[in-house]
């Protein structure tokens, strides 16, 4: 009837069953089918680009983004899930310039661009199949089929109305800034791009003499970038701050910043000579305009060029008194304070650094990468003794994300979307969002977007959506095109509606200029990729073109989750965007996942040699294994230490338990033939075993579903996993012998029934995180023998809470018979008693006596004749008082030993009742009362001579270990039956198979198992116990101390 249960763990084969099934039943279409006109529960599934292989960080992502759509699936929603690929950007570039074997912009455009851009676009679905194979074994489900594709036209021309829409708002503009750019790439970076790459670097500083005009005298100026002072144009210091003119002991005559003389000339002093002496002091203002010598002779021909004035002394408050010497050198094309004082001081604009961050001509340093220049800038100066000191520093330096090259602060002509204009909204949207956890939202994030800088959104590659503004070549008008429909009537030229819209294709279509009717151009700069990105809410639907509706229905998303990191990545772009457009934040809940690292807590990299491969790690545990385990590890948001033992612990404590609770189930189940859709729950007949059990369900799928609709992923996990260790180690170990009676009576249907309901319920409540197992489960106890039922749990609903099964008063006390039995266990541990041994009492203390249904429970599992409660369990203590020294001698000195001799000639057990009421112990010695409190008191408890007691906050036991002569018979009997046991399972019978038992070479065991013959033959199913002779498969045993062979034959 049911289909046989294999109980080994090795789950990772019978998922692709699942998963082969999935794909032959479409039951990711037919789930999606069944909710078509439900409310709409929209997911946004962040693009993962497809030239990059999955790494185990994508699992948590995929686990996570796939689980709450299943949920609310199965709640009733609608849930609209479409996979995308991210496919532009500079990744894909360097990838195919590797396998071209090119280097850099110049050698990409000797190849061709169209052919460079044809092989983008292959490598863009290099990993596509492993991408897919990775996902349905992961078992996350969205559209593959119908993916978006950011480089698709029809996702550009969105992107096109949309940047056109930011143009028409004054807030899309090109401007001179200075921008975190990488030489290797030959593009500017976003700051959130910047943020991702930063690194703790050692290098040389330098202070340098900078010689004052008309003066013996040296300013005295430091900087972190020697690679600049060929671009000098000033020199900087603070105007509120007191500047000194200092005869040094090296012979120099400098000026600087008074605050800092010690720390940067103190090490001149020697031989009791003072380090310098001060000549003058000034107020920073007081130096503004004073002029020095330029350190290179191209600064000085540049800036008479530009017939501006340059180097002399400026003043900015942004100059601090924390490094340095107090003045600061100035070079406005490297640096953004720079930039701002060469604007308020018009300097000339000196940038001897070309677009591969290498020297100028101009300089003694023509061809040297930035970086290697350094050492040489410091060589040079020092020879011309204008080198004062080199210090090391250490300072964290951005490197280019992609490709790890030193990025440096370049002044550039970059196009930039205002986002200090909407700085304001941008910050309202944000706190219309759940974040989970808030700390991330309103803290790393909510900060991010009050200190927003504009957006520089162009980059100077090829392999993008390219930037849709025209330009005049004649009077340099510009136009943003926001469609094809618009560019061919600016272009009168119909290819417009067809054509490609990449470089270099569109870069053939040119317009007429409205304004002086000569030739437009398009401006050669692609955009940001996180900008496709973060257009995919309405891009990814061709919106406003077409599918308005459908757009509308889906925005915003009710639901996104990605890694921390994209704080400054996709969920930037997304809401930056949906504000520009929207005015209103595309997503309402946020899940932030934590970094996966290994077991020690270090992040994972290829190079550590420490990076787990997802589908080694798939192909060892399964899916459902790690998936477990990163919902009930921790938060979603902490980072997650990946390790085999854990998954495997989490895999044993929940699905092993599950399993083989399910698997008992189908043993009996066909055993008896019982069909669990002939019979129904009879709850006027339950036992107390299932009416807690049925409680306890009812009370799991509303947690479970409380936790799982307020995003609460740990918390839903455990209350799955504490329920089906309370159904396996306690309601079915309780009730074991129910399955095991003979005939189906009502008890035995009742069990049955209850089990069947649980099992059923419980994988479908668990069905979102365990999608595999659960299915499984489903299909064998459902669709086995009900052909009208959803053919899939996860075309199921997600079960409902039955109010009238849940008793929590109930709960409550099956809750406390679980502490007491925990608590005799460890009595039983510390008398060593062993469990099979009967024990005549156990005496109880704890919040509240329970009814007698309740102590049988609690009498049976722990083997024990009788269970009291009493308030008072003092008579087991013995209780000896001695005082203490400390405060009894100063307080009564003479009559310490008077007291000594009284405090041991008491009744403990009434002394203690005295204290305990009273507070104190009264009595007189030598006709003087003497009065002591507890602090006064060394008081020793003992344990009766017979008892043992333990006890935690809730609950004291007290164990009677004496033992009769029959309960060490009945010990001995539960011994023998217990060995019965184990030998028929290592022989390998059936359950159902009857046996005969056979005993021999102890008389003392012969004589019991004849008194209790008939108990032993019931319960181990034997037919005889013969003592006569030995057959079958033998064992030597020792039982409690006694010697026998036993064997057991199949009749």
């Amino acid at each position: 009837m049911y289909s046989k249960v294999n109980t080994d763990m090795n789950f990772v084969e019978r998922e692709k069953e699942v998963e082969q099934f999935w794909k032959e039943d479409n039951t990711f279409k037919k789930s999606m089918e069944q909710r078509e006109g439900c409310p709409t529960y929209t997911f946004y599934d962040g693009p993962p680009t497809a030239n990059g292989k999955p790494h185990i960080g994508h699992v948590l992502t995929r686990v996570i983004k796939d689980m709450i759509p299943r949920y609310r699936t199965m709640k009733g929603y609608y849930v609209p899930r479409k996979a995308g690929w991210d496919t532009h950007g500079l990744p894909v570039e360097l990838e195919v310039e590797k396998l071209l074997g090119l280097d850099g912009k110049e050698q990409i455009e000797q190849y061709g661009l169209a052919p460079f851009i044809t092989k983008c676009k292959e490598s863009v679905w290099k990993y596509k199949g492993m991408w897919e194979d990775f996902s349905g074994t992961v078992g996350f489900w969205a559209d593959m089929d119908n993916p978006y594709v950011t480089y698709d036209d029809n996702f550009i021309e969105s992107e096109w109305w949309a940047l056109k829409s930011i143009w028409d708002k004054g807030l899309l503009y090109k401007g001179f800034k200075i921008v975190p750019y990488c030489p290797r790439c030959g593009t500017p970076l976003s700051s959130h791009e910047v943020a991702q790459g930063y690194k703790a670097v050692k290098e040389r500083s330098a202070i340098v003499r900078f010689k004052v005009v008309g003066e013996d005298a040296y300013f005295l100026a430091w900087t972190t970038t020697p690679w600049t002072l060929p671009s000098n144009t000033c020199l900087c210091v603070n105007p509120d701050e007191t500047y000194c003119k200092v005869k040094a002991a090296d012979g120099y005559t400098y000026y600087m910043a008074e605050a800092l003389l010690d720390k940067v000339l103190g090490k001149l002093a020697e031989d009791g000579k003072a380090a310098y002496e001060v000549l003058e002091t000034y107020k920073g203002k007081d130096l503004e305009y004073k002029e020095y010598e330029p350190l290179y002779a191209c600064a000085k021909e540049t800036a008479e060029k530009q017939h501006k004035k340059a180097h002399f002394v400026t003043c900015d408050n942004y100059v601090t008194m924390t490094d340095g010497t107090g003045i600061v050198h100035i070079a406005p094309a490297f640096g953004e304070d720079d930039a701002r004082v060469g604007r308020k001081y018009d300097l000339p604009f000196l940038q001897f650094v070309d677009e591969k961050g290498n020297m100028t001509k101009e300089t003694p340093f023509a061809g040297l990468f930035v970086k290697k220049a350094d050492q040489e800038v410091l060589k040079d100066l020092d020879a011309r003794g204008l080198l004062f000191d080199a210090p090391k520093f250490e300072h964290d330096y951005p490197f280019c994300w992609r490709c790890d090259t030193p990025l440096i602060y370049y002044a550039r002509e970059s196009w930039f979307i205002k986002m200090t204009a909407v700085r304001d909204d941008l910050v309202r949207n944000n706190n219309t969002v759940n974040w989970i956890p808030q700390s991330i939202g309103k803290g790393r994030f909510g900060n991010w977007l009050e200190n927003i800088q504009d957006w520089g959104v162009s980059r100077n590659r090829y392999w993008g959506t390219p930037l849709n503004i025209w330009e005049c070549e004649e009077c340099g008008h510009q136009e943003a095109i926001g469609s094809r429909q618009q560019l061919k009537e600016m272009s009168g030229n119909e290819k417009a509606l067809t054509v490609e819209l990449h470089r270099p294709y569109i870069d053939e279509i040119t317009c007429t200029c409205p304004k002086c009717g000569k030739t437009m151009k398009r401006v050669p700069e692609v955009i940001d990729c996180w900008f496709d990105s973060g257009a995919m809410p309405f891009a990814q639907h061709h919106y406003p073109f077409e599918n308005k509706d459908l757009f509308e229905q889906q925005f915003p998303a009710q639901f996104i989750s990605e890694a921390v990191d994209q704080t400054r990545g996709w969920f930037y772009s997304l809401m930056a965007e949906s504000t520009l457009l929207f005015n209103r934040s595309p997503y309402e809940n946020v899940i932030v996942l934590g970094h996966v690292q290994d077991e020690n807590g270090q992040k994972m990299s290829k190079s550590k040699g420490n990076a787990v491969d997802p589908f080694d790690a798939l192909k060892t545990y399964g899916a459902d294994a790690i998936r477990w385990y990163f919902y009930i590890n921790s938060a979603p948001w902490l980072p997650n230490r990946f390790h085999g033992k854990a998954v495997q612990e989490g895999q044993r404590k929940f699905m092993g338990t599950l399993w083989n609770t399910y698997a008992f189930f189908v043993l009996y189940a066909n055993i008896d033939n019982f069909d669990a859709s002939k019979y129904t729950l009879d709850e006027k007949t339950l036992t107390v075993m299932d009416r807690w059990i049925l409680s306890k369900l009812n009370s799991t799928v509303g947690a479970v579903d409380d936790n799982l609709a307020n995003y609460r992923i740990p918390e839903a996990a455990k209350a799955l996993q504490e329920f089906v260790d309370d159904l396996s180690n306690w309601y079915v170990r309780r009730s074991r012998e129910r399955f095991w009676a003979k005939g189906m009576e009502q008890d035995k249907i009742n069990a049955y029934m209850t089990l069947y309901t649980a099992l059923v319920t419980i994988s479908k409540a668990a069905a979102p995180m365990i999608p595999f197992m659960t299915e499984e489960i489903y299909r064998n106890l459902v669709c086995s023998v009900d052909k009208n039922a959803p053919e899939s749990v996860h075309l199921c609903d997600f079960p409902k809470v039955n109010e009238n099964l849940i008793d929590k008063e109930l709960e409550a006390s099956m809750e406390e018979v679980l502490d007491i039995v925990v608590m005799g266990r460890a009595a039983r541990n510390t008398a060593n008693i062993k469990n099979r041994q009967p024990i005549g009492t156990m005496y109880v203390r704890a919040e509240r006596p329970l009814d007698d249904m309740f102590k049988a429970v609690v009498a049976d599992e722990l083997n024990v004749k009788n269970v009291e409660f009493k308030d008072d369990l003092s008579d087991f203590t013995s209780y000896t008082f001695k005082p203490q020294l400390k405060t009894v001698g100063p307080k009564y000195g003479k009559l310490l030993n008077g007291i000594r001799t009284h405090l041991a000639e008491l009744n403990g057990r009434e002394a203690m009742k005295e204290l305990e009421n009273t507070g104190s112990l009264s009595f007189d010695i030598d006709g003087q009362n003497v009065v002591l409190s507890k602090e006064d008191l060394l008081i020793d408890t003992a344990q009766m001579e017979g008892y043992v007691t333990e006890e935690d906050n809730m609950v004291t036991v007290v164990l009677d270990t004496n033992l009769s002569q029959e309960l060490i018979e009945e010990g001995f009997v539960r011994e023998i039956i217990s060995k019965v046991q184990t030998m028929r399972k290592e022989a390998g019978f059936e359950v159902m198979d009857k046996i005969v038992v056979y005993s021999a070479g102890n008389k003392k065991l012969e004589d019991l198992m004849k008194t209790y013959r008939d108990e032993i033959l019931g319960d181990v199913m034997a037919a005889d116990v013969r003592f006569d002779e030995m057959k079958g498969y033998t064992k030597e045993w020792n039982i409690n101390g006694e010697s026998v062979t036993l064997g057991v034959e199949k009749q």
